[in-house]
This record gives C-alpha cells, structure tokens and sequence, in this order.
C-alpha cells in the first residue's frame, strides 16, 4: 500500500486525514521531515504527499527539497481556487495534482485509491528524466492500439480512398483537417479527420448565434442584467465607497463583498456564479451546424470522418478506448479541481460518455460529459474497453445531425 504524508499545518484538514479507512496518514508541517518520512525503507516503495497551500516562495522551496531528495513521491496540492498562471507554476516546480482545500474525507480516499490503484504507472522507480510524474498508458492498452489500429487501417482503406475523392470533388481545400487537441496530460496534438466542413469553417464560428449551443445553459434575462456591474470608477470614488460602508444601490446585502477592479465593481457571489458558468459551458456544440458540407453531413452521420484519427493512435497520441482530445478553447476552461483527473486518463477515438449518451440522441450537458470521462479515468480495464468498443461498433450510425 502507498504511504501517504501530509505536510501542513490546518487542523481542520488534518481531521478528515484522521477517519481515512484503512490508511495511517503521518502528519508534520516540516518538509526536511517530510522528506525524510518519505525516504524508501525498501525498494519499490512509494508516498502520497498532501502539501498544505501556503506562501509561495515557501511552498516553492518545500516542493524543490522534496523533489530532490524523494524521487518516489506524488504530490498533491491542497488548495483553493488557482489561476492557470498559478497552477503552471507549481506544475513547474513539481506538484502532480491538487485538490480542494475543503474535500471530504471520501474525496481524500477517492484521491488515494486513485493514485494507489495506478502505483505501477505513475511511479517510475528507475533514474527518472523528468521532475515531474505524468499518466502513462499500461503496456497492455498500448499493444492493443497498435494492432487494432493497423487492421482498422488495411480493411477500411477503400473507405478512406472514396472518402478522400468525394471530399475533393465537392469543395477546395485539404482532404484532412487537422486541428490542436488537448489529451492525456494536457498534451498538445494534431488531431486528424476527413474535412467535413467549408474551408472557412473556423471564422463562421464565431458568426453563430450562442444558442445554437447545445451544452450552452439557459440565463435568466434579468440575471444576466445584474451579473457585473460596469461604471466606471475612479480612485477618490472607490474610496468613498469603502469609507461609507459599500452603503449604495450597488450593495446587494449587508453580508455580500463587493470586487472592485481598475474598471468595475462586481459582487463576489456574481463573480463566482460567471466564471462556474464559463466552465460548465466550456464544451461547445452546435445543432444543424451550416459550416457542414453535403459530404461532411455523410461522413459524420456514419462516424466515417474520424477514422483518420487511427493514424493518431498508431502515432501513440491517443488511444482506440478513452477521453475525447478537446479543442484548446474547451481544455483551458477545464483546468479546475474537479476537471483535472479527465486528463489523467488516456485519449481515446471513443469513449464511456460516447456510448452512454448516444442512445439519448447526444444532448447532455457539460457536467455530464465530465463526470463520465473522470469516471472512466478512474475506472478503466481491458474488459470496458472491450465493451466501449462493443457498443460503438453497434451504435455508430447517429440517428440525429449532432
């Protein structure tokens, strides 16, 4: 079993540490004694660090220290909220993973087992190249891709050779589109398909209505009307603000904390309401979507414009079963705590939510896309790949233009 330490000093995190089950958590808020707890008795053994967020340039030296005296160590941050500039920085200097600062103890022994059930892959007990640990794909899953992708290659290239004339023959442009996608450790790739669209595709996008977004959620009209509140303030007006107790119109209660930027003033609750709503609708779909070709409409109805994607798992970018790779747009807004572990997973050409969802004619919301992809990163094997695989193949015809 994993041993697991945590480095800090909140006694409120160090309770729930207490009623793990079935795990003894040694506690000390000095990481030379971290250190040293995590020093390797015998060989092979490995140490679950859950590093308290505090200063830092303290946290920085810590994290560094750690790392060069236990290579056998995973790090995971407690924390709140980061921003993406804070997160790459401890990602820099070595944190593998974080979690929320107020996790419960079941989240605590989810985070555990996660890291316990994968100790073989995340821990390299040879000279390691690199200072931080990442997913690697089991050998079994990788030997798999390899020759289902190269038989799906040879039997449907006469697919691939028709597919690629009609595609030239409707319209200009490439026969396959590539695309930078986001996969298994937040690797960026090119991401192949047949071209479904018009050459002008990526620019149309930004011409269509938001409802035609299927993951976009509904506003209330007047919700939106006092989400942020945008007058321009200047400093003398700021402080007569702060000085008379925020007692204005734009006070929304006693309690409520108002933000005040360079250029507004928003209230803290609306501020965090606008950005969990910007994550929530990080997935971007289009219903009817009239960028498509005539072709394009084909080939996606019977999944035919993926198969280029056989060439990216031969290449090893992704694999046959597991998370769909996202757009840029979509991954930097799925940076949160409780999106991360669906890129601790591989990449796949299909997946759980694929086949969970299809039957339902593909309308489901963001969170739910989620919740599957992080459920199967932490529940993956050769028999569900087996099934994914299964129930692709009998249901990869799309009963609705999605």
């Amino acid at each position: 079993m994993i041993g697991v330490v945590y480095l800090g000093n909140n006694p409120k995190t160090q309770e729930r540490l207490k009623y793990i089950p079935g795990q003894l958590v040694r506690v000390t808020n000095a990481y030379k004694d971290a250190a040293q707890i995590c020093t390797p008795h015998v060989s092979n053994e490995h140490f679950l660090v859950f590093f308290e967020r505090s200063v830092r340039s303290e946290d920085i030296t810590a994290i560094t220290y750690l790392r060069k005296k236990c290579r056998n160590v995973y790090i995971v941050l407690i924390t709140e909220t980061m921003t993406p500039e804070e997160r790459n920085i401890y990602i820099k200097y070595g944190i593998n993973d974080t979690i929320q600062q107020a996790a419960s103890v079941t989240e605590l022994n989810k985070k555990i087992q996660f890291i316990s059930d994968r100790e073989n892959i995340l821990f390299d007990d040879e000279a390691p190249k690199y200072g931080i640990l990442k997913f690697k794909i089991p050998v079994w899953k990788r030997l798999f891709d390899i020759v289902f992708s190269c038989l799906a290659i040879i039997v449907l290239s006469p697919i691939f050779i028709l597919t690629a004339i009609a595609i030239r023959l409707e319209s200009k442009g490439p026969i396959l589109f590539k695309s930078k996608r986001v996969g298994t450790n937040y690797t960026i790739f090119d991401f192949l398909k047949f071209r479904s669209m018009y050459v002008d595709a990526e620019q149309r996008l930004k011409e269509l209505s938001q409802d035609h977004n299927q993951y976009a959620e509904a506003r209330d009209d007047k919700e939106e009307q006092k989400t942020t509140i945008t007058a321009p303030l200047g400093d003398q007006a700021e402080m007569d603000m702060l000085n008379m107790g925020m007692e204005s119109e734009m006070m929304i209660s006693d309690e409520e904390i108002m933000l005040v930027g360079d250029d507004f003033v928003v209230a803290e609750s609306d501020f965090n309401k606008k950005k969990e709503e910007e994550i929530n609708n990080a997935f971007v779909k289009i219903e009817n979507d009239p960028r498509v070709t005539k072709v394009g409409k084909f080939i996606r109805k019977f999944s035919i414009d993926e198969l280029p994607q056989f060439f990216n798992i031969l290449k090893g970018d992704m694999s046959i079963v597991g998370n769909r790779p996202l757009p840029l747009y979509e991954a930097e807004k799925l940076t949160a705590d409780a999106s991360i572990d669906r890129f601790m997973a591989p990449a796949g050409l299909t997946g759980l939510w694929q086949v969970e969802e299809r039957g339902k004619g593909g309308n489901m919301s963001a969170e739910e896309r989620k919740q599957l992809d992080i459920t199967y990163g932490q529940t993956y094997n050769f028999l569900l790949d087996m099934k994914i695989i299964f129930r692709t193949l009998t249901a990869f015809v799309q009963k609705e233009n999605v």
